[in-house]
């Protein structure tokens, strides 16, 4: 499917409040600046991912579907719940700094990320990091040699 709009995702209100079982505390994955995020179960039996935005979040609806259209174009999987040895974290940090420079110099989007903290990357079964949660992320275009750092944002 080609993800060009975050309209495209969109599910109703219902299918979502039966999915996460109508936001369940059991579901609550965890709390950010912008509202909770939920794990569901959708009807064809599809793990999703859904943030509930806070009514006083400050997140716009640009930021907003900026992030959905961003994770969307990511590949996530599933948590696993483990203990981390030294060799595993050396691996996570690799795989994060790799992450970032192919963010800002190796995609054709070349975003910055301008959030990053430890709950905002995900780890798959083989304890492969993820960068989630790109909200506050800024695009340049490829002939951008320059951007505006003037407005300090993330946390």
């Amino acid at each position: 499917m080609d993800i060009s709009t975050s309209e495209c995702l969109q599910y109703n209100f219902s299918t979502i409040k039966a999915a996460t079982y109508d936001f369940s505390e059991d579901n609550r994955l965890g709390k950010g600046g912008f509202g909770a995020v939920y794990k569901g179960k959708l009807g064809d039996g599809q793990e999703i991912a859904v943030k509930r935005l806070a009514r006083d979040s400050g997140q716009g609806d640009i930021e907003f579907k900026n992030e959905v259209l961003l994770v969307a174009k990511l590949q996530h999987h599933p948590t696993k719940h483990t203990i981390l040895d030294w060799e595993k974290r050396y691996k996570i940090i690799k795989g994060v700094a790799k992450g970032l420079l192919y963010l800002h110099e190796d995609s054709r989007l070349m975003i910055i990320h301008r959030d990053l903290k430890t709950s905002n990357i995900l780890l798959d079964i083989e304890m492969n990091p993820k960068i989630a949660d790109f909200g506050m992320a800024r695009l340049f275009n490829p002939e951008e040699t320059q951007g505006d750092t003037n407005r300090i944002v993330g946390t």
